[in-house]
């Protein structure tokens, strides 16, 4: 049994009367949308109601899929303590998607609870559905700090675990759109806000569930989004899929987006198998800028490629050029995988006989032994992008009114401990940013002195 239908709703409280007291009245489609939704899931008869939520437990790392056998929550907080929840949890299906998420490789799973109670995310659409069915049982999952496409394989998985244990599954996408629609909402004004909305009512509105993975990072979060990653499990769920969608409402006179959409999936359709169709454009994407790699990166690629297949650092290979055999010089190695940093270590001073072995140790270093981030797997070789930066003699200066964040690199000294950043990285946009940053990474307190260094990179891609 696959599953039998998803919905995309959002989560504001006030939409509740006992907590909106009357201003519930001001989104009244969301709530005619709402309770069309709760009638349609009734009408399905589903034994189990999976809910994704902004507002459950949420690591940059790991996807937190709530663990035990009931879970109970209320509205205390916004002024309404009589609106209670006692839920009980599917710990069949529960059990099933964390081991699936194990055997795939996937971050996910049931480790890491904080809070038990329910939130609100979870509380808004459970307040509804109640009110039209009860006879479900909960799976309750938060978001992640992982990248679009990892919360997408969680939906695969997801279906994959429904289709096992033969449930009668809904999806239900929890998710506020943009917070920065209008001036005078609770968040202010974005003009990113209204452009989010618009474009991802249009996605959803067709089920082009692919283009939810092509919302940049930056925009999003200009645009204030609560459910985009919500959105995206939700589309994993029905990949490979037909779907039936159809927009029921959208309000923004809060300030704030509410969209809700419904999802019907259909025949088996190998067109709209989006996550594989866009990692085997991703893959030749990669393989052009590898055959565009100059010598440095070749280098540096083949150490990492060499350990993690082999365990070993590679000899220095025969025939490399003068400018990598004849130079000694500090170098730092950083790993990207999916736009995320997935390893950075280097050297600011020369510590090999060459550029050639820096870079070859550095590497390995970056790939294995960044205390940020787990060793490099085997099959994450083909999605790294992988930079090399050889780095000038540092100078000292006398204030930051010497710096300039896109063409020189910091290092703030004080005693022992010294910190180091690169120069022009993404989001790292001012001179102060950049020192606070380094300030940070060597513990040194902000109002301490210290001594400050400048120097330039060549930056090999």
């Amino acid at each position: 049994m696959s599953i039998l239908a998803a919905f995309m709703v959002p989560h504001p409280p006030m939409i509740v009367p006992d907590v909106g007291r009357g201003s519930e009245k001001q989104i009244q489609a969301t709530r005619d949308a709402y309770l069309q939704v709760a009638r349609e899931i009734a009408a399905l008869r589903p034994e189990t109601v999976i809910i994704s939520s902004p507002h459950a437990e949420m690591y940059a790392d790991w996807f937190h899929i709530s663990p035990g056998k009931t879970a109970e929550g209320s509205f205390a907080r916004f002024r309404a303590p009589g609106v209670r929840f006692h839920e009980k949890y599917d710990t069949v299906l529960v059990e099933a998607i964390e081991r699936m998420a194990e055997e795939s490789g996937l971050a996910a799973g049931t480790r890491g609870q904080r809070d038990a109670s329910l939130d609100h995310g979870t509380m808004v659409p459970l307040y509804f559905l109640r009110q039209a069915y009860d006879g479900f049982r909960l799976v309750r999952i938060g978001l992640s700090g992982q990248p679009l496409e990892e919360h997408y394989r969680l939906g695969q998985i997801i279906e994959r675990a429904v289709k096992e244990t033969g449930r009668r599954a809904v999806f239900v996408a929890s998710g506020d759109l943009s917070h920065k629609l209008q001036s005078y909402g609770p968040y202010g004004y974005a003009p990113e806000g209204p452009v989010y909305d618009e474009r991802v009512m249009d996605v959803c509105g067709r089920a082009a569930f692919g283009e939810l993975m092509d919302f940049d990072k930056g925009f999003c979060e200009r645009a204030a989004e609560c459910g985009h990653r919500s959105f995206v499990i939700m589309a994993g769920t029905m990949d490979g899929r037909t779907v039936k969608a159809q927009r029921l409402s959208h309000e923004d006179v809060t300030g704030v987006g509410y969209g809700i959409c419904s999802f019907y999936p259909a025949e088996e359709n190998a067109d709209r198998c989006f996550l594989e169709i866009r990692q085997k454009r991703e893959e030749r994407r990669l393989e052009a800028e590898r055959d565009r790699s100059d010598a440095f990166v070749r280098l540096a690629r083949e150490s990492v490629t060499s350990y993690v297949l082999r365990h070993r650092i590679m000899d220095t290979p025969e025939g490399l050029p003068e400018q990598l055999t004849g130079v000694r010089a500090g170098a730092f190695v950083s790993i990207h995988k999916q736009g995320r940093l997935r390893g950075c270590i280097g050297t600011v001073a020369a510590t090999r006989d060459s550029l050639a072995d820096e870079i070859i140790h550095n590497a390995v270093s970056a790939a294995a032994r960044d205390p940020r981030f787990p060793p490099i797997r085997p099959d994450e070789l083909k999605w790294l992008e992988i930079q090399v930066d050889v780095l000038g003699e540092p100078e000292d200066i006398s204030s930051q009114r010497e710096l300039d964040v896109k063409r020189y690199g910091v290092i703030v000294s004080k005693g022992s401990r010294r910190g180091l950043l690169l120069p022009d990285l993404e989001g790292v946009d001012t001179v102060a940013r950049q020192v606070e940053i380094a300030r940070q990474k060597a513990g040194i307190g902000p109002d301490e002195k210290v001594r400050l260094q400048r120097f330039e990179v060549i930056r090999h891609h």
